[in-house]
């Protein structure tokens, strides 16, 4: 038995007097007993300890692998080797990320033995530190029909934001949208690219288009860009008529100008 992980024999009587071994025979739960789930505090960077039992109900050896997820977990042994009838301990060690936000994390001890059969233990992680809301508003531009932006959470909490949209023209507003809460949630340090349907913009103006975001806690942010509108299409074929017009008259002052010269000769 490895030194790293102690084995005790279960003093359970039924256990030793040949009762039925529960399904696989053997199980796995946090040390200690009555804990349904592992649960820690602690804030970014530190490193947590427990300990994990697992439980050889079965008249064989049984050997398991140890593995953490959604967390870094670090364990005295990876690879158990339990001995019939008998109580394995195995210390771990969980760091909580050094860039992690205040508020709960959640990951898993799982213990797999070589049959495929596994049992996944709840990790649950509450990293202190202050909580701070923050939210910026970037990269905001009028493509199309669309006005695109990107939101970034620059604080420690999730955001649900709110979204108010302006555009001022040269005779006034052309767009006004009242606030409204986003579909998302942002987690921190995420940015996430959106995008607000303009269908009815002018065809002609010059805008400037202003997002306003909030979110609970959070100072208002604010971005803006600018825009011009111009018809192309009917811009370009009044450049052609005006061309057209243009080589008419040229050839028409060419005709006559000819026409000057031949009765100058005749003359």
């Amino acid at each position: 038995m490895p030194s790293a992980a102690r084995a005790v024999l279960l003093l359970s009587l039924p256990l030793l007097l040949g009762a039925t071994p529960g399904p696989g025979g053997w199980t796995a739960v946090p040390s200690g007993g009555g804990r349904p789930a592992f649960y820690a505090e602690g804030v970014p960077g530190a490193v947590l300890q427990d300990s994990v039992s697992v439980v050889n109900r079965g008249a064989r050896a049984l050997t398991v692998r140890l593995a953490g997820s959604g967390l870094p977990v670090t364990f005295a042994e990876a690879t158990l080797r339990v001995p019939a009838r008998t109580r394995a301990e195995v210390p771990f060690a969980v760091t909580v990320p050094s860039d992690a936000a205040p508020g709960e994390r959640t990951g898993a001890i799982v213990v797999r033995e070589s049959t495929g059969r596994r049992v996944a233990l709840r990790l649950l992680v509450r990293v202190g530190g202050p909580e701070l809301p923050a939210l910026t508003v970037e990269h905001v531009a009028v493509r199309a029909d669309r006005i695109t932006y990107e939101l970034v959470n620059r604080g420690t909490t999730e955001l649900v934001p709110t979204l108010a949209v302006r555009a001022r023209g040269v005779l006034g507003t052309v767009l006004e949208r009242a606030p409204r809460a986003l579909p998302v949630r942002l987690p921190p340090g995420r940015r996430l690219r959106l995008d607000e349907p303009w269908p009815d913009r002018p065809a002609l103006d010059s805008v400037t288009v202003r997002l306003t975001v909030t979110a609970p806690g959070a100072a208002r942010a604010t971005g803006r860009t600018s825009a011009r509108f111009v018809p192309w299409g009917a811009l370009a074929a009044g450049t052609a008529v005006g061309a057209l017009a243009a080589a008419a008259a040229a050839a028409v002052v060419r005709r006559r100008g000819r026409e000057a010269e031949a009765r100058g000769a005749g003359t």
